[in-house]
């Protein structure tokens, strides 16, 4: 797996240790093990998704994530991706907006080992303001703008990596936090699940 995503250009070193270090059979439904390892994404229950290893490391890595730097993740789905980031930061802090995938993305956490993972329920398009600001925001779910308040909860100098689109077909975007606004550049063309909230789409 992890060749596959350096020969598609995905190349940080710390970001591919990480990886490595991180079982992605045990962020899967047991029966989906075989597959867990393959460039593809499976279904979590919940009508969500683990994103594909590939996009992961991918949007991950166009973070730019130093030790020590605090991050929020929204959409938490099976644990899988928050993970990785945390080791690459400081802290993560993760949302999730249905309740049973929190519940054992804590359960694959213990599993896995992993640490320094906060974790709540709610509207991830809202993000987390009492515990802003964040060096680095990552959104696993694609919406139909930038949220506002997610832009807002990022320092000056911090980054978000976010899909922006329709419903079914999105570009992934990073922005820049500036004392102006934002500096946005456009990546890859993705296809992610909504992000469902009052600053994404409806329900």
């Amino acid at each position: 797996m992890v060749q596959q995503i350096l020969a598609r250009g995905v190349d940080d070193p710390r970001l591919l240790e990480a990886i490595l270090l991180t079982p992605r059979h045990l962020f899967v439904d047991e029966a989906l093990g075989e597959r867990a390892y393959g460039d593809t994404a499976l279904p979590i229950g919940s009508g969500q998704t683990i994103s594909q290893p590939y996009i992961v490391a991918r949007m991950i890595q166009l973070l730019q994530l130093s030790p020590g730097e605090r991050v929020l993740e929204v959409g938490t789905g099976s644990g899988y991706q928050a993970a990785i980031l945390a080791r690459l930061s400081g802290s993560v802090h993760t949302i999730e907006r249905f309740p049973a995938l929190a519940s054992r993305a804590q359960e694959n956490w213990a599993r896995a080992g992993s640490g320094s993972i906060q974790l709540r329920v709610g509207d991830g398009s809202l993000g987390w303001a009492p515990v802003a600001p964040f060096d680095a925001i990552l959104v696993g779910a694609a919406a139909p703008a930038v949220p506002a308040t997610l832009l807002r909860q990022l320092r000056v100098g911090g980054r978000m990596v976010i899909p922006v689109g329709h419903a079914r077909r999105q570009i992934v975007k990073r922005l820049l936090r500036t004392a102006a606004g934002a500096q946005v550049e456009d990546f890859d063309a993705c296809s992610f699940v909504r992000l469902v909230g009052r600053e994404g789409f409806s329900e």
